[in-house]
């Protein structure tokens, strides 16, 4: 199954190498932001992983006004740039409006597409227009299979430079499940496939501060079956008090076990990757 690699910064997305995008779900306060980014730099560089800086400036997608959506796009922005120079490490963060993209794009290096949108024709069209790299969240309501239909709205653009990312289907009532025949569906489409682990344990309808609204138990389970599915990346929202985080409190990993978590995952795939290589060979 052949496909395509697409360059962040040094990060060949797509390689025989597995690489991380992290961070926690929302910006908060910068000292926060620069702390979890000085761990995660540090796990990163002790396990040879690629890793790109993740964390929303905006989230307009929560369940209540009460709920807080982030620093707004300056701010935010601000604290992304702040990351990128002192760690030396790419940053993505989601993009909820054409007109914010040519401000996200001076900073961002790739553009993220939330799940909810990930049809919104103009959104894409702008997104690609900027000729940043694109990483497009699969809708919790669209088969696996017609994640092609934004895929080449992104394309007729002219970009290539796609990121395809799953984060779990809908299934029943707030609850969402992971399908591995997924990976097998965007793996044939021709891009990166990155598995967003974190997302796909959350329990929609109850509050993220609720201890109820994460099934963290289940995260080693379906990490491991993912990356032996074959994806390319990992997308893990990591926190260094999740408890206390200002958004999906129930789901983040903690950042001190960040390490111990990954190891595995990268052995995995470094086993899937050589028997790929042996059928081809064979």
């Amino acid at each position: 199954m052949s496909k395509s690699t697409v360059k962040v910064g040094n990060i060949e997305c797509g390689s025989d190498t597995l690489f991380l995008i992290s961070g926690p779900c929302v910006i908060e306060e910068e000292s926060l932001m620069l702390k979890t980014a000085e761990i995660l730099k540090s796990v990163a560089e002790k396990l040879s992983l690629p890793l790109i800086f993740k964390s929303s400036f905006q989230k307009d997608n929560r369940s209540s006004t009460s709920h807080y959506a982030g620093p707004g796009i300056e701010k935010g922005l601000g604290i992304l740039q702040k990351i990128k120079q002192e760690f030396n490490v790419p940053v993505i963060s989601d993009v909820h409006y054409p007109h914010q993209m040519n401000e996200a794009s001076k900073v961002l290096d790739i553009i993220q597409i939330p799940a909810y949108l990930c049809m919104q024709t103009e959104l894409l069209l702008t997104a690609a227009k900027t000729q940043k790299p694109i990483n497009i969240k699969h809708g919790q309501f669209l088969a696996p299979e017609n994640m092609i239909k934004p895929v080449k709205k992104v394309e007729d653009a002219g970009s290539n430079k796609i990121l395809l990312t799953e984060r779990g289907y809908t299934f029943g009532y707030n609850d969402l499940v992971v399908d591995p025949r997924c990976f097998y569906h965007l793996n044939k489409i021709g891009y990166p496939v990155i598995f967003d682990i974190t997302h796909c344990i959350r329990r929609y309808g109850i509050p993220s501060s609720d201890p109820k609204g994460g099934t963290r138990e289940f995260l080693p389970v379906i990490a491991r079956a993912g990356v032996a599915a074959g994806v390319d990346g990992l997308f893990i929202e990591t926190h260094p008090d999740p408890p206390n985080a200002r958004c999906d409190a129930a789901s983040q990993l903690h950042t001190g076990d960040l390490e111990e978590f990954i190891k595995p995952l990268i052995e995995i795939h470094s086993l899937v990757k050589t028997l790929q290589k042996n059928l081809l060979n064979s």
